[in-house]
């Protein structure tokens, strides 16, 4: 889905901020662990774990789809003023996601849940096109309401 309020959610943040990975297996693991740390500081009300489990899944795909020699990945987190957080991860590479498959990887398959589980948690997925090069693929999170 290409996203045309990118100049939108700019206007209303409250906390912002990004960090340059390589593309290396190990980056997947100090990702979870920079957004947790933000999470944290910024005293996000909304659910961590599945936020943490959105930038291991995002920075994952990143890693085994976007891989090219002197690029790097850009993860990048903003919290809006509404409470909602914006997770952007960027690779090089400007091939879309497949965000449309409906059906499952098979239950003997190691690989292929990545969006469908962000998919789930955060309900939709939307894309970019970079101005010079490749993508970025954006999920927003909101905060649940508390139960009365």
């Amino acid at each position: 889905m290409i996203d045309a309020d990118a100049t939108a959610v700019e206007t209303a943040v409250m906390y912002e901020w990004s960090m340059g990975y390589t593309m290396v297996r190990g980056s997947v693991a100090l990702a979870r662990a920079h957004t947790r740390r933000r999470l944290s500081e910024w005293d996000w009300r909304g659910d961590a774990d599945d936020a943490v489990l959105i930038v291991s899944e995002l920075v994952t795909n990143a890693i085994a789809h976007g891989r090219r020699a002197r690029h790097e990945l850009r993860l990048k987190l903003a919290m809006l003023k509404s409470g909602q957080l914006v997770v952007e991860v960027s690779d090089p590479v400007a091939e879309l996601p497949s965000l449309d498959r409906t059906d499952g990887p098979g239950d003997d398959e190691e690989h292929g849940r990545g969006l469908l589980v962000v998919r789930q948690l955060a309900g939709e997925i939307h894309w970019f096109a970079r101005e010079h090069v490749g993508k970025t693929v954006r999920v927003v999170l909101t905060v649940e309401s508390p139960s009365k």
